[in-house]
């Protein structure tokens, strides 16, 4: 990999982007790319790296990916040049003067106990979270992630009551306990994913990877996947008033210990919370259920509606699956520049309204006057 100036040229190091459909490629011109190469952030993390995946991966015609990734905390603002205008760009107009808002008070929430259940099957609240000191998965080395993990089951091993739990790591894991997580649907694999190897995130697996969750099987924590801990609180049902108690309470929780440890969370005014991929700035929060809409989701209206909602759906089984029964995940659009609660407020009133829409529709009657104006 070239490093700075290096032996060859501007012109012999810049990447071939001619057939690639990224935010990164959308962003990168020679111009900025001459300016960057010749840095590195403080633990030597590239312009090369941040952008290595998204040279690799040329995208999908119709599906934008972001085409780079940060290395540590500090990428964010080594380069900005080039990482602030994918992120406005992937944040509809996030501009580097803006403020982004963290809410974590659950009581702030109205509602979401009252999703009716009949339709909503599930409900989940999920978001990524970064160790301050510690580079991110794409460049941390064996030994950091060792540290991450051991410092993350000494955190989550001191927690009680409802979050009382237990650590499985992936390569200590009996065949049963395997199957047990595989069946609950709580087992994250080596990622395939291309879009993930090329960034670097699958080296050495699976070394200092694990899953913790507590009892009840309703808060789960990922360790050194794509994030340094991916958080989960979920249940079934429609109460996601539940879930979100849950999600915040864990949260707050953990943070505490690692901050005794003194590695809090990276954070900062601008960005929210700091992770790996662009795309999971601000809350890195991705509130969702799984609800019945075989009617509405066949009618003419249904992309425009969840548009207005600012909603986005896909199918159950996670990213560019299909539908199956009518069932869909639908879950908040935004990230960045609106909080916590706002995020899931949006999803909680969204999801009441497209369950009366449903039960219009079953009943033969028009649902036009109850779409919601553009937000």
């Amino acid at each position: 990999m070239a490093t700075g100036g290096g032996t060859f040229s501007l012109d012999d190091e810049y990447p071939d982007l001619s057939q690639h459909n990224n935010h990164m490629a959308k962003v990168l011109t020679k111009d900025i790319y001459g300016k960057l190469r010749g840095k590195s952030t403080p633990s030597g993390f590239t312009v090369d790296d941040v952008i290595q995946t998204g040279v690799d991966n040329p995208g999908h015609p119709f599906i934008m990916t972001v085409g780079c990734v940060a290395g540590d905390e500090e990428s964010y603002e080594a380069f900005k040049e080039l990482l602030d205008p994918i992120i406005s760009d992937r944040h509809g107009g996030y501009k580097p003067t803006d403020k982004h808002k963290t809410d974590l008070n659950f009581e702030n929430l109205k509602g979401g106990d009252d999703l009716d259940p009949n339709y909503v099957l599930s409900s989940r609240v999920r978001t990524g979270r970064s160790i301050k000191g510690f580079t991110l998965p794409p460049h941390n080395s064996r030994g950091e992630r060792r540290a991450i993990e051991k410092l993350s089951i000494e955190a989550l091993s001191s927690l009680d009551g409802e979050f009382k739990g237990k650590y499985y790591p992936l390569d200590g894991m009996t065949d049963a306990e395997q199957e047990q997580l595989i069946a609950d649907h709580f087992l994250f694999d080596k990622p395939v994913s291309p879009l993930l190897t090329c960034a670097g995130m699958a080296r050495d697996w699976p070394d200092a990877r694990g899953i913790w969750h507590n009892d009840n099987k309703t808060f789960l924590v990922w360790v050194n996947e794509e994030d340094h801990l991916r958080v989960i609180s979920m249940q079934k049902g429609g109460n996601m008033k539940e879930v979100f108690k849950r999600f915040c309470t864990g949260l707050q929780k953990i943070e505490e210990i690692f901050k005794k440890h003194n590695h809090g969370f990276m954070w900062n005014e601008h960005l929210g919370y700091i992770l790996t991929c662009p795309s999971n700035l601000g809350t890195g929060l991705r509130g969702g259920v799984h609800v019945k809409l075989p009617k509405l989701s066949t009618h003419a209206k249904f992309e425009e509606i969840l548009t207005r909602l600012r909603l986005q759906k896909r199918g159950t089984g996670g990213v560019d699956t299909a539908s199956v029964g009518g069932v869909f995940d639908i879950s908040n659009a935004d990230r960045l520049g609106s909080s916590e609660v706002y995020q899931v407020q949006l999803v909680v009133d969204g999801v009441k309204l497209m369950v009366e829409m449903e039960k219009k529709l079953e009943k033969g009657e028009s649902i036009d006057g109850m779409i919601p104006a553009q937000k």
